[in-house]
């Protein structure tokens, strides 16, 4: 049984884990149901699942398509259509960055990002279990002729920074230039991990001091 009651969402929540069952990943949380949302069923459990496998097996509300179907649109390519001008403006203000850029899909973000920072024969470095390495169809090298240098992701879905560092190329004409370091943040095959400001921030003093890009 996984179905719950809005009723009880305020109740008590007794454990949470995460379980595969045939293949696929879910969130499961056990909720002690009281009496007081839920008269009659006092000191009973339900279950909810939430799946985890993509963020693509999720649906639009009702809430949301009414909002989609309501949206003010315009002519994006002349910079027409406000409601895409303002998730950028409003994703750039968040981030603190220049601009923003509303793509169609993470892996195309990730290719725009990453042909912005590199140029052919150049190349990045990033985890052996990231999105971009593992999912993406080797869109870098096939389109961008990005040369991808792996460094094994820890658990956490960091990188080992000595081990970033170590796989920057001295110059030498033989060698690729290393002009690119990538983490993801959260990391999908790492469980969704978040990685945490200070390893992000020290990601970036490392880069720096090579004077390369971080996406």
């Amino acid at each position: 049984m996984y179905g719950i009651v809005s009723q009880v969402a305020e109740s008590k929540k007794q454990a949470g884990l995460l379980r595969l069952e045939s293949g696929r990943l879910f969130a499961v949380s056990l909720l002690h149901v009281s009496a007081k949302h839920t008269p009659g069923l006092k000191g009973a459990l339900f279950m909810y699942r939430i799946d985890l496998r993509s963020d693509t097996v999720t649906l639009p509300t009702g809430a949301m398509r009414r909002a989609m179907a309501g949206a003010e649109v315009g002519d994006d390519v002349f910079g027409e259509d406000p409601t895409v001008n303002r998730l950028e403006e409003t994703a750039a203000a968040m981030l603190g960055k220049e601009a923003a850029l509303f793509v169609s899909s993470g892996t195309m973000a990730n290719i725009v990002s990453q042909m912005s920072h590199c140029g052919r024969g150049d190349e990045m470095i990033l985890g052996d279990q990231s999105h971009i390495f593992c999912f993406e169809q080797g869109g870098s090298a096939a389109l961008g002729g990005i040369h991808p240098r792996t460094v094994p992701n820890l658990p956490d879905g960091t990188l080992p920074l000595d081990a970033v560092e170590a796989a920057v190329r001295p110059d030498n004409i033989h060698f690729p230039r290393t002009r690119l370091i990538v983490v993801e943040n959260t990391h999908n095959c790492c469980n969704g991990a978040p990685l945490g400001c200070d390893y992000m921030r020290a990601v970036g003093q490392l880069a720096k001091r090579y004077g390369l890009r971080v996406h």
